[in-house]
């Protein structure tokens, strides 16, 4: 078996307001169906390991985790090495169900952002508010970051993980270190 690439070989920046990480591998799982069945829900937290989130809700626990990403999507969040046995298993155990399970790791480019500023970044690049007390830890967005989709959560206070599409990681890199250039702080969130 061949050893996984990320996008841009995990690029960094670390000389702005903020510091930007390619991140990866990691491990994601697509989950359709109808959120609201029992045994989807139950098949979900079998293959994540956490429970099914409130909307627009992200849980974690380590490597694994699980996204609400639409009213009848979630994002099931693992170590990579193991995305193809979980997804086996939510296969198989959703073969009667009218749902859909698709592997999409090698599909998507995850960033991260760190630092007291990282706020401030993201604010500059996606019309979401993200005021202390608005978006905190456990909450995901799926929006466009200048023209992009992307969606993004808070892994803690100073630090975000953003998902876009590997085609345009180039791109979103680049978008992040424009917004992250030494002294470009704007005082939003002070």
């Amino acid at each position: 078996m061949s050893e996984p690439v990320t996008a841009l070989h995990n690029a960094s920046y670390t000389s702005g307001i903020a510091e930007v990480f390619e991140v990866g591998p990691i491990g994601m799982i697509t989950l359709r169906g109808d959120l609201n069945a029992k045994p989807l829900r139950k098949v979900a937290v079998a293959a994540a390991g956490v429970n099914v989130p409130d909307q627009r809700g992200i849980l974690t626990e380590g490597a694994r985790g699980m996204a609400w990403m639409s009213p009848d999507e979630l994002l099931i969040l693992c170590p990579y090495d193991e995305v193809h046995a979980r997804l086996a298993d939510l296969q198989s155990a959703t073969a009667k169900l009218h749902a859909l399970a698709v592997n999409m790791s090698d599909a998507r480019a995850v960033f991260e952002i760190r630092g007291p500023h990282a706020r401030e970044v993201l604010a500059k690049l996606a019309p979401v508010d993200l005021a202390p007390g608005r978006f905190a830890p456990g909450t995901i967005r799926r929006t466009r970051m200048a023209q992009v989709p992307a969606a993004f959560w808070m892994v803690d206070d100073v630090t975000f993980r953003i998902v876009c599409f590997r085609s345009v990681a180039q791109y979103m890199f680049d978008l992040l270190k424009i917004a992250a250039q030494p002294g470009s702080e704007v005082g939003a969130f002070k």
